[in-house]
């Protein structure tokens, strides 16, 4: 189940505070694997569906752009022909083998419970020289003294509803494993303050989650709402989640059988 699920109130904020923070890291990744006109892309777990329209805008007529959601209602292709949204689990639904010459999935890994079979139907979905970028979370370097107590009850509670909160590190190893070649990864985080939009996608995690914290006994309804009104003090300053993006490419010689990795 997915914790953070699309249909809740908060998941149009999320979707905005994700856009501005992490957009420009992720144009600028996919800017330098080489997106082109008449690319083949393919935009897992595309959410608001931000980076799909500009994957769009980017390959232009020839090209074409599939972005997937396992709830696309925020999904909009404001007009444009070449992008096709269609409703997708990859944790078990098939993909095109052999049909995409960029995969990006950003933030999606680690709610898989089965992130090495998803990711390999990912991998198999890649033409050969195709290029995949994971870009999924881990825990802030080193601690920060002003760590809210909410954040650390979100991560456990995260974790024991079965999400891998330290996920971003491990797509270099996973990608190696699956023959990728060219392995390579950057981790990026920011200090965000009170009212930022940093702070915003904090409020939108803390709200949804508010009934598994405080059913987790980690903290009291009090301790929640002081953190609550704490984000809108600008005077706060809190570290983000480290972002991990990880890539690698497919033999330009590879050749599977459809449906393998």
């Amino acid at each position: 189940m997915y914790l953070l699920d699309n249909a809740a109130p908060q998941a149009r904020d999320r979707f905005d505070a994700l856009t501005t923070i992490f957009d420009p890291g992720t144009k600028r990744h996919l800017e330098t694997l080489g997106i082109a006109r008449g690319s083949r892309c393919l935009e897992i777990g595309a959410g608001g569906g931000s980076i799909a329209r500009w994957m769009a805008d980017r390959v232009g007529p020839r090209g074409h752009v599939l972005a997937t959601d396992i709830d696309p209602r925020h999904l909009a292709i404001d007009g444009r022909a070449n992008l096709e949204v269609r409703q997708h689990d990859v944790a078990i639904d098939p993909l095109p083998a052999g049909a995409f010459d960029l995969v990006h999935a950003r933030l999606v890994l680690m709610h898989v419970a089965d992130a090495q079979g998803a990711l390999s139907h990912m991998v198999a979905a890649l033409a050969p020289g195709g290029r995949i970028l994971l870009e999924d979370f881990d825990a802030p370097f080193g601690g920060h003294h002003q760590m809210l107590r909410t954040t650390v009850a979100v991560r456990q509670v995260l974790a024991k509803g079965g999400v891998e909160v330290d996920a971003g590190g491990t797509h270099a190893a996973r990608l190696s494993a699956l023959g990728l070649e060219g392995v390579a990864a950057e981790a990026r985080a920011f200090l965000w303050t009170g009212g930022s939009p940093g702070a915003m996608l904090t409020r939108a995690n803390y709200e949804q989650l508010r009934e598994r914290i405080l059913g987790s006994g980690l903290l009291t309804a009090r301790e929640l709402e002081e953190d609550l009104s704490r984000l809108d003090d600008p005077a706060l300053t809190m570290p983000s989640p480290v972002m991990w993006a990880t890539w690698g490419t497919l033999s330009a010689r590879s050749r599977r059988t459809p449906g393998t990795a």
